[in-house]
């Protein structure tokens, strides 16, 4: 004898009724999964990585010196303090970067005054902190020492007495020394931009081409 179920007892149509139920509620359950899924995709999503633009920076320019080239020194703290005197437009203390020559100088200086002879300075010798530059007219010779004044630096590094500064002498002004022609003199002004200045008469020696005799001859006519 078989045994049935009481569902199988039931008409067709009732049996089918009890069987829809089931068939929704599992229905429901997988939609239910696939919402579930979709909206964890979506937080996944939305919390991946994102770039961030990072905005562009201006490149501010550097400070150019009296002639145009980018400044290696502060504006606000010059090596160099020249007082510029003579034929200049703005006679007085200029402030100037530390390899700047006697042109930069004038330049600072406002340029060259109406008449002013340039041939009395050289223009590409390099300047030396704490110096006079004295731009002469035409015309206008050497300044003098005043009685009682002592010795006074004239136009390069020449004295009133005849005695060359070796720190400020122009190239034209040691050749005038005994002993000393262009081609040494150069030498000399190698050996002051090599080193930054002489320090004491006797390290003319270090100057190729200068031995004993030229040295003795050279001593009472220099001066640092």
């Amino acid at each position: 004898m078989r045994v049935t179920g009481l569902a199988d007892r039931l008409p067709v149509g009732l049996r089918a009724a009890a069987v829809t139920p089931s068939t929704r509620a599992l229905a429901g359950i997988v939609v239910v999964l696939v919402l579930g899924l979709l909206f964890g995709g979506w937080l996944v999503w939305q919390g991946r990585p994102q770039g961030v633009a990072v905005p562009a920076r201006e490149r501010t320019p550097a400070p150019t010196g009296s002639a145009g080239l980018p400044s290696s020194a502060p504006p606000t703290s010059a090596a160099l303090v020249v007082h510029v005197a003579g034929a200049v437009r703005r006679p007085g203390l200029v402030r100037l970067p530390p390899a700047a020559r006697v042109a930069d100088a004038i330049d600072a200086a406002g340029g060259p005054a109406k008449g002013a002879e340039l041939a009395s300075v050289n223009l590409a010798r390099p300047l030396i902190d704490g110096e006079q530059l004295v731009v002469l007219a035409k015309g206008q010779g050497p300044p003098v020492a005043a009685p009682g004044a002592g010795v006074g630096a004239g136009p390069g590094g020449a004295a009133a007495d005849g005695v060359i500064d070796l720190n400020t002498a122009t190239l034209e002004q040691l050749d005038t020394l005994p002993g000393v022609g262009p081609v040494l003199a150069q030498r000399i002004l190698d050996w002051r931009n090599e080193h930054g200045r002489f320090g004491a008469i006797d390290e003319l020696r270090e100057v190729s081409g200068i031995g004993d005799a030229t040295f003795a001859d050279l001593e009472a006519r220099v001066r640092v």
